[in-house]
């Protein structure tokens, strides 16, 4: 499938609809809310990777970010990327936080609110990812779905996250689902006053459920040693006869 361009949200004081652009996207209805939406978080130039774009990197033959595209099951209706355009096969739509750098909290939120603006209201369930963790898969995010579908010990308050945990017991919080609406509560003051907002700040007081990491999932690409690591593991496609 050819490679494409999806429209820029550029989180104007007045933020008109947004529509992704990309042949195959279902039409969006502004009756219908998204059930399960995706918000793709690219950082920026890693500072252990002397400045190097980290959605670009290749892991297996595939930029991080088409992996992390990749690894969105087919439940995810919309996606949106918070980082700089650049083509894509998956049709997306493009935003960044105001101002620029204001963290990974910041993003998120900027993302949410650029799949709220797109049909007129929060989904209900957003995917969390960083475009660093080149193994999540999928079946990562189909059991982060069902983690926070799950019944909890009290139906009346059901959980409001799903969040992978590493082999040694740490939250990824930028691999995990969340309710739009409860993660927007969790906000402290407005959403644009986000810059700099740790991301542990947005969960604490949430209802978590854990989800351990399986075959690696949590891995992470943060220095050139990780990426070699990383194409060791993971060979990349055979060439097409």
């Amino acid at each position: 499938m050819p490679a494409h361009r999806c429209k820029t949200d550029r989180m104007q004081p007045v933020e008109p609809p947004v529509e992704p652009h990309g042949a195959g996207h279902a039409q969006v209805g502004a009756d219908h809310p998204a059930r399960v939406a995706a918000v793709v978080l690219t950082g920026g130039g890693g500072t252990r990777l002397g400045g190097t774009a980290k959605h670009a990197l290749e892991v297996g033959g595939r930029t991080l970010l088409e992996r992390a595209l990749d690894a969105l099951t087919e439940r995810v209706e919309d996606v949106v990327v918070v980082g700089p355009e650049v083509p894509t096969r998956r049709p997306v739509l493009f935003t960044r936080e105001e101002p620029p750098g204001g963290g990974p909290a910041a993003g998120l939120v900027a993302g949410i609110g650029t799949l709220e603006r797109l049909r007129g209201r929060l989904p209900d369930r957003v995917v969390a990812l960083a475009v660093d963790m080149p193994l999540v898969t999928p079946a990562t995010i189909d059991r982060l779905l069902a983690a926070l579908d799950a019944p909890g010990p009290d139906p009346d308050r059901p959980p409001e996250a799903a969040v992978l945990v590493d082999a040694e017991g740490h939250r990824q919080p930028l691999c995990a689902v969340y309710r739009a609406a409860a993660l927007l509560a969790a906000v402290p003051g407005a959403r644009h006053s986000t810059y700099g907002l740790p991301m542990r700040r947005l969960l604490f007081g949430l209802r978590l459920v854990e989800v351990p990491a399986r075959e690696g999932e949590a891995a992470d690409v943060d220095t050139w040693e990780d990426l070699r690591d990383l194409r060791e593991r993971v060979a990349p496609p055979p060439p097409e006869a």
